[in-house]
């Protein structure tokens, strides 16, 4: 297989995946907020919260489907596009997706089925520990699948036999420290995504000042997850950058544009780039912020990629070990940038509640509305930094990623290929986002005339 065949395996691998994500961070939190609802509904014996629940639900449901009819795909491109990596990790990899099929995905998919059909035909106890089983599967399932995904950032628990990696170890797979700075960061960033989602629809119906109640009650229920989350995931985010200073310092010198190791090491804010020449053109930096970052210390060395380069040579034999710089660090600082955004606006929303002034508010509301794609940025600036920094390995020292592609596949296949799932998938996204649409425009009108 030729450089063409690479680079669209990867661009494939990369468009399904990122819109796969999409609906499935949503899922991760609005599930949570939807059982939370609930449970303020047995509670309280309010009908406002089944109401709340069931709208917000009927939204959890078509990302839940979008989640899975995107995520199918996924596993075709092992055995098509990705066959030599298949072979080399199959008995690695393969457990832990298991598992996740059997256990969180099985539990989720009964549960749902019943939770969708179940108001008023189950007593409220049993309905409200479904939508909580389907809530904690979601976030279990994401447990299995971020195993396998730190295991490619950090191989743990595994020996190689035949050319093949063989798990010997599954305790050690899921304990990998990895796999708790990416699931903790990962479900945080969930729960951002869906906060601002029931505040950006909510603030919808608070500006046009209709079912202002629920709508407000919603809008609080929002901004609670989200400020408290998007605080969390800031934090997370800083230790999960300090844990790479040890496990992919490359990574972490990628992205601040690190290219000799300095003692103290200033952070960035700005840069412009020239890989090819291995420098920047030009720098705005900030003395020492780089060593505090990733050490609490100013004066602590920060190892940058050229020396990394040279030691991953010595280590791994020729070759070039550098990802893609320019993405890196700007994706980055769009994430970081974006992160302290939400977590401005969610504390510009706290305090207007706190004057009882938030549905009073239009300029705030809208802002907060038209907020709602950055949470959906972010979490994709994320997940580029996370694989793309990984490169050019597609297990962390172990595999290569030119060395992962199918060899017998030709370019014009994964052309081919390709331009179908970009096709499909923009079609039934276009579909979903129509009935996402209509079922917000259609409002929780029929539903209260339902609970009352």
């Amino acid at each position: 297989m030729d450089n063409t065949a690479l680079i669209l395996a990867r661009l494939q691998f990369g468009f399904t995946l990122t819109y796969h994500f999409w609906f499935v961070g949503l899922t991760l939190g609005l599930s949570v907020l939807v059982a939370i609802m609930e449970t303020q509904y047995i509670r309280t014996h309010d009908p406002s919260y089944k109401t709340m629940a069931k709208f917000w639900g009927r939204l959890f449901l078509v990302n839940y489907a979008m989640g899975i009819v995107t995520g199918l795909v996924n596993e075709f491109q092992f055995g098509m596009n990705w066959s030599e990596y298949s072979r080399f990790t199959g008995s690695v990899f393969g457990p832990p997706l298991a598992f996740e099929a059997l256990t969180a995905f099985f539990v989720e998919s009964v549960a749902i089925g019943i939770w969708v059909y179940g108001w008023d035909k189950v007593s409220r106890q049993a309905h409200l520990a479904l939508i909580w089983l389907v809530a904690l599967a979601s976030n279990y399932s994401a447990f299995w699948i971020l195993s396998a995904n730190s295991f490619m950032q950090h191989p743990v628990g595994y020996a190689v036999n035949n050319g093949r990696l063989e798990l010997n170890d599954l305790t050690a797979m899921i304990t990998n420290p990895y796999l708790f700075y990416q699931y903790s960061h990962t479900v945080l960033s969930g729960l951002v995504l869906s906060g601002y989602f029931v505040m950006s629809i909510s603030a919808y119906y608070l500006r046009r000042r209709e079912h202002t109640g629920l709508f407000l009650q919603s809008f609080k229920s929002g901004l609670v997850c989200a400020m408290i989350a998007t605080v969390l995931v800031i934090v997370t985010g800083h230790f999960y950058n300090q844990y790479l200073a040890y496990t992919q310092p490359m990574k972490l010198a990628a992205s601040e544009a690190l290219w000799q190791t300095t003692e103290p090491a200033p952070f960035l804010v700005f840069a412009i780039i020239d890989q090819n020449s291995g420098r920047n053109t030009y720098e705005l930096a900030l003395p020492a912020g780089l060593s505090v970052l990733a050490y609490n210390t100013p004066h602590a060395p920060v190892k940058g990629m050229n020396a990394l380069q040279a030691e991953l040579a010595e280590r791994h034999g020729p070759g070039y070990y550098i990802p893609a710089v320019t993405i890196l660090f700007w994706s980055f600082r769009g994430m970081v940038g974006i992160g302290f955004w939400l977590v401005f606006l969610a504390a510009l929303n706290c305090w207007y509640w706190r004057k009882q002034q938030l549905d009073s508010s239009p300029a705030l509301l809208k802002v907060t509305m038209w907020s709602l794609p950055l949470p959906y940025l972010a979490v994709t600036m994320g997940w580029m930094m996370t694989e793309m920094g990984r490169q050019p390995w597609i297990v962390y020292g172990l595999l290569l990623t030119e060395k992962g592609v199918s060899k017998v596949v030709p370019a014009a296949s994964v052309w081919i290929s390709f331009i179908t799932y970009v096709v499909v998938y923009t079609g039934i996204s276009l579909a979903a986002l129509y009935i996402i649409r209509k079922i917000i425009l259609e409002g929780p009108g029929n539903l209260q005339k339902q609970d009352r």
